[in-house]
């Protein structure tokens, strides 16, 4: 199965930025998250269903992600709610291509939406 891309969005210092649109929710293949270190991320989920779904950001792959075994990380979204999935560490999260996986409960519908965040 080809996870579905979703385009991260550059929040760069002393500037503003439209608010994305988002890729919207694929529950059947998943998403993968390329062009960002899980540190200066945060994911933006917004759930149009009518009821409370996951979002499970996977744990990575060792040896690339020593933490691992710390398993997924489970995001209850609530019926016609969008929540952000805050920067979280490489040592857990990153795949071995460097990239973070997003997979969504059966039935979600909504978008998803990437931002790497600029740390000074």
């Amino acid at each position: 199965m080809a996870r579905t891309a979703v385009a991260v969005t550059d929040l760069t210092a002393a500037t503003s930025v439209a608010d994305p649109a988002g890729t919207t929710a694929d529950p059947t293949n998943g998403h993968t998250i390329t062009g960002a270190r899980p540190e200066v991320l945060a994911v933006r989920v917004k759930n149009t269903t009518g009821g409370a779904l996951n979002a499970i950001l996977r744990a990575g792959t060792f040896p690339l992600a020593e933490s691992s075994g710390q398993g997924d990380l489970t995001v209850s979204v609530g019926a016609g709610a969008t929540v952000f999935i805050s920067p979280s560490e490489s040592a857990r999260f990153l795949q071995n291509d460097g990239s973070i996986s997003l997979d969504l409960q059966a039935g979600f519908t909504g978008t998803v939406t990437a931002f790497k965040v600029n740390r000074r």
